[in-house]
């Protein structure tokens, strides 16, 4: 198995065809095909729509579907989503596909020097083609600055949900993690230096996506208690810079 793409989807029935119909083409343009080159995994994360139905029709184009009984938050869903994986590499991508799939090969030469790579909309290279509201882009940055000063420094943006990852790396990173929400990226980043593997930031393209599930307040404060406790949880450990 070449690659995995893992997709978490919370409430996504409403544009989760048109974004299988993108990614499972263009994989199969690139080449090879779902019984050996590539493979999609959408987890649905408790749904409470048709997201799991609208995967499931997919099946035969290489979707598979795993469900989570309920609602437990982006970073649960992707660690049942790796672990289940079967990829050399895994590929991160959100169900809304802010980063289009085809900014993967923006990725990918750079996993031989390094076995996490983040998509990334703040490093020099990337381009934010449609903003976000000038309220969450304030909250990201307080929030991003929080990060650097009490977790993991040196990144510039450890929240987009574009990553790749050597796949081995990837599903031994995955069954560490403890943070289900959407602060598990500051987790991953945490252990895969603790553990000695270099991490890459590559600039990526990125478009806002006004239907976001995100709530700007509620996530926030989780997010900075998630942090918090990820420090307090590995004090003393220190991570590496």
């Amino acid at each position: 198995m070449h690659i995995s793409v893992v997709i978490p989807a919370y409430n996504e029935a409403a544009r989760l065809a048109a974004t299988l119909d993108r990614v499972t083409g263009w994989l199969a343009e690139r080449g090879g095909d779902a019984n050996g080159g590539w493979e999609v995994l959408v987890v649905d994360d408790g749904s409470s729509d048709d997201t799991a139905a609208v995967a499931g029709d997919w099946a035969e184009r290489g979707v598979r579907v795993l469900r989570l009984p309920a609602n437990r938050g982006k970073g649960a869903a992707l660690r049942v989503g790796v672990a289940a994986s079967r990829g050399d590499r895994v590929l991160l991508t959100d169900a809304d596909l802010s980063t289009p799939i085809e900014d993967l090969e923006r990725l990918e030469g750079h996993l031989e020097a390094a076995p996490l790579v983040l998509g990334s909309r703040a490093v020099a290279d990337s381009r934010i083609e449609v903003r976000q509201p000038l309220h969450r882009e304030l909250m990201g940055k307080i929030f991003n600055r929080f990060v650097r000063l009490f977790a993991v420094g040196g990144i510039a943006d450890t929240q987009c949900g574009f990553k790749l990852l050597d796949g081995a790396v990837a599903r031994s990173l995955f069954a560490e993690l403890t943070i289900d929400r959407f602060a598990y990226d500051v987790e991953l980043v945490w252990l895969a230096r603790r553990r000695g593997h270099a991490v890459r930031e590559v600039g990526v393209r990125w478009a806002n996506e006004p239907h976001s599930t995100v709530h700007p307040i509620l996530d926030s404060l989780r997010m900075l208690k998630d942090v918090t406790t990820l420090r307090w949880r590995h004090r003393g450990e220190g991570g590496r810079r």
